[in-house]
């Protein structure tokens, strides 16, 4: 059995008219881990998702999803998946449990419809129809259908859009069962907190290119993460990027007391993807200016 689920090797797509959604994408994603795929609307997210979940041809590059091509994935390559898409459609009048047992019969290997069911929290709705279940319930009821089947890959694009910080909470304490099973765990996700909070690695994608991928705690490499003194001086911001903040500070008090505002900020996960999305605005509008 390989360590690894998934692995990309510069993955490109381009559409027509000449159009480059990805320009040679790569990464892997190891078995039993979370991994987190990050970017702003437009980026390639997406279209990397829907290639890696067959549903999308590419137009060069390697891929391979649990040993297999994508692209030539049977019914029994796809029983190994589960998928948790971002928008589900309208929602079906069969109950709870009615909804579960059908999906648990496209499996060889289905849970316990029940004991999905309350591992997801709905215990007390297995009765109720689907249609009539709040928006956090019915996406629980999509994390249910994508782990009825023992999925050993789970996609889970934009699991938590609309929630209310509590229901988010709620879903966090779900996937990270989900993760003492075992279970291997795409994530994309637009809120920072929940990439690292979740995924041991992410890979933040700008503009159909990898700009960073590792461990959340390394991305963007050390630099990155090199505290930042900042305080206020003559009505003017000022801020310095050191690894001694602390000598920075006894420096500044020295010269002229205690500075206005003073404060040490250790660059986050959101710090970090933020500089990257300054970085590739920095390069399109001087190659808009270049122009």
């Amino acid at each position: 059995m390989s360590d690894h689920v998934v692995r990309v090797e510069n993955l490109r797509k381009t559409y027509r008219g000449g159009v480059e959604a990805l320009r040679g994408v790569s990464f892997d994603i190891r078995r039993g881990e979370t991994f987190a795929v990050l970017g702003p609307n437009g980026a390639g997210k997406s279209t990397v998702i829907e290639i890696l979940e067959g549903y999308r041809d590419r137009t060069s590059g390697e891929v391979r999803v649990l040993g297999v091509d994508p692209h030539r994935g049977g019914l029994d390559w796809k029983a190994r998946l589960g998928i948790v898409l971002q928008n589900t459609g309208e929602a079906p009048a069969a109950t709870v449990r009615e909804m579960l047992a059908h999906f648990a019969s496209f499996y060889p290997r289905p849970r316990d419809v029940d004991e999905v069911i309350a591992s997801v929290g709905l215990t007390e709705k297995t009765t109720v129809s689907v249609r009539k279940l709040s928006g956090g319930q019915r996406r629980r009821v999509d994390v249910a259908l994508g782990i009825i089947g023992r999925p050993e890959l789970l996609f889970l694009d934009e699991p938590t859009t609309g929630f209310d910080p509590e229901v988010r909470r709620q879903f966090w304490d779900l996937i990270r069962r989900l993760q003492g099973e075992g279970t291997s765990i795409l994530l994309t996700t637009h809120y920072l907190d929940e990439a690292a909070e979740l995924a041991e690695r992410a890979a933040i994608i700008v503009a159909g290119e990898v700009a960073s991928v590792g461990r959340i705690d390394d991305l963007g490499g050390a630099g990155a993460r090199v505290p930042i003194v900042r305080w206020r001086e003559g009505g003017e911001v000022r801020e310095e990027r050191t690894h001694e903040p602390g000598a920075v500070v006894a420096a500044l008090v020295a010269r002229g007391g205690e500075p206005e505002r003073l404060e040490i900020v250790r660059p986050s996960l959101e710090d970090v993807y933020l500089s990257f999305l300054g970085d590739e605005a920095r390069r399109t509008t001087a190659a808009g200016g270049a122009a």
